[in-house]
């Protein structure tokens, strides 16, 4: 089961081959900006030991709540396909997502992890695996093309046992979701305390994220029913420390029905415009991210090319600090080896070797030093020869030392990292500046744009 895939004829696929709208394109672009293999951010950003996450091309969307509370039948109308069951008894008993693509196809298991891969530690949760699916469909409704829902159990009090922890895989969940819509029902399960722990242990981290409506108001009954119903799961949220909040919004929302016509305020186009605006809050963190993401590369292209000039100038530092102690070191031995050769010789062979001129040379520089080292005794002139091999055994060893140099890069890597900083600076970075201003025209006149 973990790994089949199940085909379904896709019922409007002619749809697909509609516009991208221009969120979806931006995010898609700098999707592939991220992650193309030749000279995508990630592969040049791991050349400078910089490690970078692609931004998804979509919104995580999670819905929960108690059982039968419309998760489901919200997802339907949201997408205009019937495509999560629906009903009163506890229907969605793992996590469903559900996200637009090509053709009508069912994932399970393995699949939906493969298509997931940043969800793959739901698999550390005992028995999730088994009761993973994705469900895609070709629908392009509202904005659907951006959203992945992630419908998950129904939550009940009591005996009820789920095949594993639906407590602590729905806080994992909530950590990588961008937007949370917790759903009360008025039909009595709302104050279902698995649900009010989870939505405070959410709050902790996820506060911002989280939305809470009163779903099926029309169900509620008169006008006085629903504000009844809202007073106590206000009352039991604020009971709760983390939740104890002013200006508590929950509103009423119900999946519109021609065939049932009701008087109750319906504001569920209130949860498209949270969806909407989360969408675009993540169109602009995700260009402010790229934007932020060049300079850091930026940042460490410059610095190792910085490092591997101080590198090179050490290393010559280095290299010549080597040649002058490796000199002193040879020097010295030479000048011994030179005066013994020197003394042993007769005035008639030195004038042969070396001339008149040489001669004076020598007798000025070298026969000074020589008497002054005869005048030592035998035991002093050893103690002497011994001192000067030792000082220039250590003058070749320092010598040794300082020729040890630090790598540095090729001169084809330099160019490499030359070209792609260049690359990041000016080819990137005009990209996204395109993108923010093609963003903006949407909902600002060009005569505001500079």
């Amino acid at each position: 089961m973990s790994g089949k895939i199940k085909s379904r004829s896709a019922a409007n696929a002619d749809s697909i081959s509609g516009s991208v709208s221009c969120d979806e394109r931006i995010l898609r672009d700098c999707h592939q900006m991220y992650i193309d293999p030749d000279s995508g951010l990630i592969t040049i950003a791991q050349t400078v030991g910089v490690t970078l996450l692609p931004p998804r091309k979509k919104i995580t969307v999670m819905l929960m709540g108690n059982h039968s509370a419309g998760k489901s039948s919200f997802i339907n109308w949201y997408v205009e396909e019937h495509i999560q069951r629906t009903g009163v008894a506890i229907e969605t008993q793992g996590f469903s997502f559900v996200t637009s693509g090509r053709k009508r196809e069912s994932l399970t298991g393995n699949a939906t992890l493969h298509l997931y891969p940043h969800f793959k530690p739901l698999q550390e949760f005992k028995g999730v695996s088994e009761y993973l699916g994705t469900e895609i469909c070709t629908s392009r409704q509202k904005r659907f093309s951006l959203v992945t829902f992630v419908d998950t159990p129904g939550l009940v009090d009591g005996d009820m046992k789920y095949p594993f922890d639906v407590d602590q895989a729905i806080l994992w969940l909530g950590e990588l979701c961008d937007l949370i819509l917790v759903f009360f029902d008025p039909m009595g399960q709302a104050l279902c305390k698995r649900t009010l722990n989870i939505v405070e242990n959410l709050n902790e981290k996820q506060g911002d994220r989280l939305r809470f409506y009163l779903s099926k108001a029309d169900e509620a009954g008169g006008e006085s029913d629903r504000q009844r119903v809202m007073m106590q799961i206000v009352q039991e949220l604020c009971k709760r420390p983390g939740l104890n909040k002013c200006g508590f919004d929950m509103p009423t929302i119900y999946v519109p029905n021609p065939n049932k016509p009701s008087r109750c305020v319906n504001q569920i186009e209130e949860v498209c415009r949270t969806i909407e605006k989360t969408i675009n809050q993540t169109v602009q963190n995700t260009l402010n991210s790229l934007e932020k993401d060049c300079n850091l590369i930026t940042e460490a292209i410059t610095e190792t090319l910085d490092n591997d000039r101080q590198c090179s100038i050490e290393n010559r530092r280095s290299r010549f600090k080597g040649c002058l102690l490796g000199i002193l070191g040879f020097t010295v031995p030479l000048l011994l080896l030179v005066t013994l050769v020197l003394g042993s010789l007769s005035k008639d062979i030195l004038e042969l070797m070396l001339g008149n001129s040489g001669i004076e040379a020598l007798t000025l520089y070298v026969v000074p030093a020589v008497k002054a080292f005869e005048t030592l005794s035998g035991e002093v002139q050893l103690y002497s020869c011994v001192g000067l091999v030792l000082l220039s055994f250590i003058f070749i060893l320092l010598a040794r030392f300082s020729f040890r140099t630090k790598s540095t890069l090729s001169g084809k890597q330099k160019r490499q990292l030359q070209q792609k900083l260049e690359y990041v600076q000016e080819v990137v970075k005009t990209k996204k500046k395109n993108l923010y201003e093609e963003y903006l025209r949407q909902s600002v006149g060009d005569q505001d744009m500079n």
